[in-house]
Parts: structure tokens; C-alpha cells; sequence
């Protein structure tokens, strides 16, 4: 046993927990913390500009790989407040992030102190775990319960609250013998899984939904496995996305009302048996539930068990870590083909292929201003297959989704349950910083690029380049296009004469903000594009700048003020604003060129 502040047992036990750095911005009740971090050493930080930029951070850090934890500090008061967001968001995503705030002095908790905040009662609703420490001793307890419960059963956030005066209180502590507590996730049964594989195998036109829980529980290689022993399709969830290569056989598309593919849709509508793995039955993957639903039936694998039968009933379900479900699935699915007892999907799934090869949507637009769909038809052809795309929300995202390419688990890294604004900037540097050698690419709309700007200069300080796709249209593209019920264009437009333009660029005066000008005073590079024939040349200009400077380089691309981009409020009744692709030819960034 040592004798050590508690703040300082507390560093030991992230470091025993695999934790190297931490994303954060220091202030005077967390000092303490900060003091031990350096005192003891191994374990780097991150200086965000803004607290919620940090919890951002950590969450991209975690998203990363298999069996990070981010971890993000803030002093008290507005600190914990600020994270609040990404506490949200990791939690609707089932993201482990580990929250530590600094707080008022015990004895001060109840007298409106200066920056005295309740944050473990504002912070309980979106955590699993949310506690001011109030003795000492127990801090490195209370780390490592929060460990345990961040990875245990379905992962999500932890918030820790100390006080600054339980911080700096020395107590006993054996940082050696120090050991994680065993994670707890339930296991299906072979009974059960026989049960689900007998009913997909009565089927005639199965479907395998991979949700962001086969992400999560490391099980992409098992799932994919799965799906080609059996000769099942899969459709990824938004979430799941990569956990089957765009370009396997057997990928049948995405299903939803917004990030989808008309094939994907198609074929779902077309099935009579869907068994979803890890996933939620999201409102906007499943669009209206009767129409989901009718006319098959549905086995559902998850975590946790308040998912079973929360959006519909499925006529089976299974509480089940994906990883553990899917071990059985494979291990009697083979046992299973091996005895002949397996059906022929082959001409099922040719029907799904036919369907991904004929039912697309046209990219190839040689339009000024551009139109999004090129866009993402030059980073297709850019960017290869190791690219970790990085997206938050509004038609960028949307877009992105319906025509970019994703062949690897967490190479598409998505808030996709809270979806708020200004989360891809800090993301990506929290993504970069957990993979120093990834191609990372993120992809934003100008208002989700404003509202988090200040974080490309952490990129510039610490050195965490990577690409920064910004499409400008000077709008509030995916609102703009909901007013439509409501007969309105109101409060959406970011456009604004912007007088410190030459009258040479009176055209880009019109779209407001020089984006140019604000990435290069943060630090950072900044490439602008409005020609879809410079589109190619300015991405690989960006990689060179990277590899030059080592900070963010931003390609700015101007956009046509207004495009309507698919979607819907029914899976049967997606809205095609735009022109179809008559053939693959006509939509190269289509998957169709890789069946």
C-alpha cells in the first residue's frame, strides 16, 4: 500500500484500465486531477477549445476500436453542463465514454457555491452511472465500477464527479495489485439459437439486419461468416454499416426513410423473414412499423432486454451479446450445412444482386454550382477502401450515406441516434488521435462545420490531420427541405452578402461565411472547389497538404443553394427528387460497378 491522493489513485486506475490519453480543458476544480495526470505520468491529454468538443472527442476515440474508452475532463459547473451533449450522444449510440468533473468543495455543495452544479442529477437521465464521490477513499473504487459498468452488458457513458477537496485527500492505495472488474454481457443458449435458425430456415426469403451492436461487440468477420454459410442477404443498419464489405455478395443494401438505397428498401419489402442482430428497429430505419412488419415475421438478438419488443413484438427474441449469438449461429449453422439441413438461398440472393445492380441513383452531374450527388461520386473514386469516414447529421450526412462506400466495421463513424451539430470536427480529431495511420475523412455541411469550428485548431496544435469534405450550400439543407410540408423556406438561410469579398468573387459573397479565410486563421489549410472537374484534383491536393503539414486541410465545395435529396416517411414511398441512374454507367459511385 501507498499513500497518494485520491486524484492521483485515480490515474493509476485508468492506466490499469488500457486508458493513454484524455481529451479535456482544465479549470480550477479539476486542477487536482490535472496535477496527479502529470505527476504520474502516462497518460497524455488533449486540450480541446470547448468541453462539449472534448466529450466528442473521446467519443470518436472510443468508436475507433474495439475496446477503447474515451475519456474526457472538465472543471465544474458549465464543464459538466457542456458535456451533457455527448453523454447524450454516446448513450443512444451505445458509446462507453468515461466523463470526469471537477466540483465545489464538500462542504459547499449546498451553499450556491461558485460553479456548483447538481451535474449527477442532471447527467443521470443519458449516463448509466452518474455520482459525485463524496468520500475519498472510495475514488479508485468508483473508477472501477465505472469501467465495469461502462463495458457491461450494453456499453454506455459514465459520469464522475469530484470534489476538489476529495481530490487532493490522501489515502491508501495499492496501484500494483490493482485489477479491472470482470465486464458482465449474457450469453444465448444453443436451444435458443436452434430455435432462431430453425424459423429463418422455414423462411423463403430471409434477411440478416446487422445492427451497430455487432459493431460494438467486435463481431463483423462472425456476422459475415454467418451470412455465407447460410447464403442469407444482410442489410446494415446505419450503425452496422461495414460490418459486411459494400462490395460482399451478400450485401443487400440499407434500409430507412433517409440513409438508404432504393435496392435496400426494395428488397426488405420484399422478404418474408428478417432476423436483426444488435440493433435497435430504429423510426428511421423501419419508416412506418405496420409497413416493416406486414407480411413477415422477425426474430430480434440483443443486449439488452428492454430492446426486445420495444418498437414492435418479434414473433422470437434473444437476449444475447452479438459476439456470443453469433459464435452459436456459426458454430450450428455449420453443423447444419454439413448435414445437408440448410436451405438454397443462391437464387434469393442473385434477386437481391439484380436489384443493387438495376435500382440506383444518378451521381454523375457536371452541373455549376455542383450538385451534391458528384461529390460523393469523387471521394468514391478518391478515397480507398481504408478510409474511416466520420459524419454527424443533415442532407451531407444523408447524402453520404446513399452513395459513399464502406468495406470495414468502424470505418463509418456516425452520431446517428442524437445527430447533434458541430460533433464530426471534434470526432474526427478523437478518431485520428486513436488511429495515428488512418486515412480519415469527414464529411459536413456548412451549419453542422460552424457550430464546432474552434476544434480544427486542436487539430493544428496536436497535429491530428486529416480531410475535412465541407459541402456549402449556405443553408439549412435537411430543415429546408421539412419546411416543404409546412409551405415555408423560413429562418434556414445562412446566406448573407459577405462585404469582405472582392468584387471578383461576388458569386461566393453571396454564400456568407468564408470558410477559407476561418480554417487558416485556426491553423489549418483550406482548399475551395466550384468547378465538379476540380472536384478530383483538390482531394488529391488535400492529402499532399497533409502529408506536408500534418494539420486538418479543409475542401470546401460550393454547392447548389437548393437539392432535395431521397427520402420518405414510408419504406414504400421514398421520394426520388432527382434523376435515376438508367444504368451503372450513369451512376459510377453506385455499388452496381463492384457486383
Amino acid at each position: 500500500m501507498a499513500k497518494m491522493t485520491a486524484a492521483e489513485a485515480a490515474i493509476h486506475v485508468l492506466k490499469k484500465e488500457g486508458v493513454d490519453v484524455t481529451f479535456g480543458v482544465p479549470g480550477a476544480a479539476i486542477n487536482p486531477f490535472y496535477a496527479a495526470m502529470r505527476k504520474v505520468g502516462g497518460v497524455d491529454h488533449v486540450l480541446a477549445r470547448h468541453v462539449e468538443g472534448a466529450s466528442h472527442m473521446a467519443e470518436g476515440y472510443t468508436r475507433t476500436k474495439a475496446g477503447n474508452i474515451g475519456v474526457c475532463l472538465g472543471t465544474s459547473g458549465p464543464a459538466g453542463t457542456d458535456m451533457v451533449t455527448g453523454l447524450y450522444s454516446a448513450t443512444g449510440d451505445s458509446i462507453p465514454i468515461l466523463c470526469v468533473t471537477g466540483q465545489a468543495p464538500r462542504g459547499k455543495l449546498h451553499k450556491e457555491d461558485f460553479q456548483a452544479v447538481d451535474i449527477q442529477a442532471i447527467a443521470g437521465p443519458v449516463t448509466k452511472w452518474s455520482i459525485t464521490v463524496l468520500e475519498p477513499a472510495q475514488v479508485p473504487r468508483a473508477f472501477q465500477q465505472a469501467f465495469q459498468i461502462m463495458r457491461s452488458s450494453r456499453p454506455g457513458p459514465v459520469l464522475l464527479d469530484l470534489p476538489i477537496d476529495v481530490q487532493m485527500s490522501e489515502i491508501e492505495f495499492d496501484p500494483d495489485t490493482y485489477e479491472p472488474l470482470p465486464a458482465y454481457k449474457p450469453s444465448a443458449s444453443r436451444a435458443q439459437i436452434e430455435k432462431a435458425l430453425t424459423m429463418l430456415n422455414e423462411s423463403d426469403k430471409p434477411l440478416l439486419v446487422s445492427g451497430g451492436g455487432v459493431i460494438n461487440a467486435d463481431a463483423s468477420d462472425l456476422l459475415t461468416e454467418f451470412a455465407e454459410i447460410t447464403g442469407v442477404p444482410v442489410i446494415p443498419t446505419l450503425m452496422g454499416w461495414g460490418s459486411i464489405p459494400d462490395d460482399h455478395k451478400l450485401m443487400a443494401g440499407m434500409v430507412g426513410l433517409q440513409t438508404s438505397h432504393r435496392y435496400g428498401n426494395a428488397t426488405l419489402l420484399a422478404s418474408d423473414f428478417v432476423m436483426g442482430i444488435g440493433n435497435r428497429w430504429a423510426n428511421r430505419h423501419t419508416g412506418d412499423v405496420s409497413t416493416y412488419t406486414k407480411g413477415r415475421k422477425f426474430v430480434h438478438v440483443d443486449i439488452e432486454p428492454f430492446q426486445i419488443g420495444r418498437i414492435f413484438g418479434p414473433d422470437y427474441g434473444i437476449v444475447s451479446d452479438a459476439k456470443a449469438a453469433l459464435e452459436l449461429f456459426v458454430e450450428i449453422a455449420k453443423e447444419w450445412k454439413d448435414a445437408g439441413k440448410l436451405k438454397d438461398r443462391s437464387s434469393w440472393a442473385e434477386e437481391c444482386q439484380e436489384r443493387k445492380r438495376t435500382l440506383l441513383r444518378k451521381t454523375h452531374f457536371d452541373n455549376i454550382p455542383i450538385k451534391p450527388q458528384r461529390v460523393y461520386e469523387e471521394m468514391n473514386k478518391a478515397f480507398g477502401k481504408n478510409t474511416r469516414y466520420i459524419s454527424t447529421i443533415g442532407l451531407s450526412q444523408i447524402a453520404g450515406a446513399q452513395f459513399l462506400h464502406v468495406y470495414k466495421p468502424r470505418h463509418w463513424i456516425n452520431c446517428g441516434q442524437a445527430g447533434p451539430l458541430g460533433w464530426t470536427i471534434p470526432a474526427a480529431i478523437g478518431v485520428r488521435r486513436a488511429d495515428p495511420d488512418a486515412n480519415v475523412v469527414a464529411l459536413s455541411g456548412d451549419y453542422d462545420f460552424q457550430f464546432m469550428i474552434e476544434e480544427l485548431a486542436v487539430g493544428a496544435q496536436f497535429k491530428l490531420p486529416y480531410i475535412h469534405v465541407l459541402v456549402n450550400n449556405s443553408y439549412l439543407g435537411l430543415i429546408r427541405q421539412a419546411q416543404r410540408g409546412f409551405d415555408m423556406d423560413y429562418c434556414v438561410q445562412l446566406s448573407f452578402k459577405n462585404i469582405n469579398y472582392t468584387d471578383e468573387q461576388a458569386d461566393l459573397a453571396e454564400y456568407g461565411v468564408d470558410h477559407v479565410s476561418v480554417v487558416e486563421g485556426l491553423g489549418c489549410k483550406a482548399l475551395r472547389v466550384t468547378d465538379p472537374s476540380e472536384i478530383a484534383a483538390a482531394f488529391e491536393q488535400a492529402q499532399e497538404l497533409i502529408k506536408e503539414h500534418q494539420v486538418p486541410v479543409v475542401v470546401e465545395i460550393i454547392l447548389e443553394r437548393v437539392t432535395n435529396i431521397s427520402m420518405g416517411t414510408d419504406l414504400g414511398g421514398i421520394n426520388e427528387f432527382e434523376e435515376l441512374a438508367e444504368n451503372a454507367a450513369d451512376a459510377p459511385s453506385s455499388i452496381a460497378s463492384l457486383t
